[in-house]
């Protein structure tokens, strides 16, 4: 059976930058996928800032991969970018690169919102199993150099179209506030005929 290495990527990890844009590439050109192309530089940039997430196997081969980016001074943090190559998909390597990455997401930006933007049911899966919900583009962040990336996804046409407000993409949202505390499940309890209060219950998010 495969084995793999996942770990925050670093400077030992720019010889793959290569591997990661092309299989990026390769990604966005496939129908569905709602990947955006990203250059050699901006994937180096997000290494050497330590925001950055790959997988290798035990002899050194690329096998996954995503990064992390702020928005709207540091109040949304996205996820981007999550890949595994295809010969190594079914090792549910791609949810535990995104498990990696939401920790070191929310240990850098612990006060952030965590939102991102897929066409894909898997990715919208793992999301959902992380504490993300689906949202409407609204929600999102405002900041206009988020948007920029959009420019190089297949779908971006309906975006600008829709002022973005609509997208062939699901927008789903993770807000740390809201896990912090809890649903408020049972608001109101009846006790000898009166209405009450149920206090909140203080959830440790981890």
């Amino acid at each position: 059976m495969e084995k793999f290495v996942i770990t925050e990527a670093g400077k030992d990890h720019l010889n793959y930058i290569p591997d990661i844009q092309k299989a990026i590439e390769e990604a966005a050109r496939v129908k569905g996928t709602g990947l955006a192309k990203r250059s050699a530089e901006y994937l180096t940039e997000k290494i050497r800032e330590g925001k950055a997430i790959i997988a290798v196997t035990d002899s050194g081969d690329f096998a996954g991969f995503c990064y992390i980016e702020s928005w709207g001074h540091e109040k949304f943090v996205a996820n981007s970018g999550l890949i595994v190559l295809e010969k190594f998909r079914g090792y549910g390597l791609a949810m535990k690169i995104k498990a990696r990455a939401f920790r070191l997401s929310r240990k850098v930006f612990p006060g952030a919102k965590m939102f991102g933007l897929t066409t894909s049911l898997a990715v919208m899966k793992i999301n959902s199993a992380l504490g993300y919900k689906p949202v409407t583009f609204s929600e999102l962040t405002d900041d206009d150099e988020f948007w920029k990336g959009c420019h190089s996804c297949a779908y971006y046409d309906i975006l600008f179209r829709t002022n973005r407000t609509h997208c062939l993409c699901t927008a789903m949202l993770y807000d740390p506030e809201k896990k912090k505390y809890g649903a408020l499940k049972g608001k109101f309890l009846k006790k000898n005929g009166k209405h009450v209060v149920k206090k909140k219950v203080n959830i440790k998010s981890k």
